[in-house]
Order: structure tokens, then C-alpha cells, then sequence
């Protein structure tokens, strides 16, 4: 029988590879990307404090407002806007950008280019 390596493993595997060889900082944070089924979430971080500037999801509010459901490409358009409008009010003008492990299309891909869209440089 076949033994297959699990899927979550893999993506966290990926995700080390990344985040070990990049670090965001108060000026360029690292905006990271994590998906589940239903819902997205994005959140700008500060790794040499250790602390978030920005987040959003399609839990909050304003984004339940105009979508109803959280899994789909259009709600990730408007997580990857309010995410972006939320750092350029902070001064921040560019980001790098973790795609968490994830293959870039689809829902992430979405996230990058609302971001990029809103005054975001990644």
C-alpha cells in the first residue's frame, strides 16, 4: 500500500522554507496569507517585535457586510483591499508577501493583487 506524505505537513514544510529566509520589519511587514474552507485570513507582521500591524478576514464585519460566504475569490479581493487600506493608513508602502505554503492562485493570488490594487508593493 502506498503511504502518501500529508497535505498540512507538506504546506508547513514549504512555509519554514519561507519564513526562515525572510523576516518582515516595522517598514516592509510580512503579509501572510492562511486559508481554510470557509474563511481568509491575511496579517501584516513585524518579526523583529514580533508584533501584527494590520489583519483582516472574512470574519470581521466590514467584509460580512458585502459577502456571504468567506471561501470564495471575491471575499479574498476584499480581504486583500481592507488589509492594504489598513496598512497604507499606517504609512507602510510595501510589503513582502508570504503565500503560507500555499500555491499561488486561486484565493491567495486574489489576497496579492487586491493588495497590489490598493497601494500595496509587494
Amino acid at each position: 500500500m502506498e503511504r502518501r506524505p500529508d497535505r498540512e505537513i507538506q504546506r508547513a514544510k514549504r512555509r519554514l522554507r519561507y519564513v526562515k529566509k525572510v523576516a518582515g520589519t516595522a517598514d516592509r511587514p510580512r503579509l501572510l496569507v492562511f486559508r481554510s474552507l470557509k474563511h481568509i485570513y491575511a496579517q501584516a507582521v513585524d518579526d523583529s517585535t514580533g508584533r501584527t500591524l494590520a489583519s483582516a478576514s472574512t470574519l470581521d464585519q466590514e467584509v460580512r457586510k458585502q459577502v456571504g460566504n468567506g471561501g470564495n475569490i471575491a471575499a479574498a479581493k476584499i480581504v486583500g483591499q481592507i488589509v492594504a487600506r489598513r496598512l497604507v493608513e499606517k504609512g507602510v508602502k510595501s510589503a513582502l508577501f508570504d503565500r503560507g505554503g500555499y500555491l499561488y492562485h486561486g484565493r491567495v493570488r486574489a489576497v496579492a493583487e487586491a493588495a497590489r490594487e490598493n497601494g500595496l508593493k509587494i
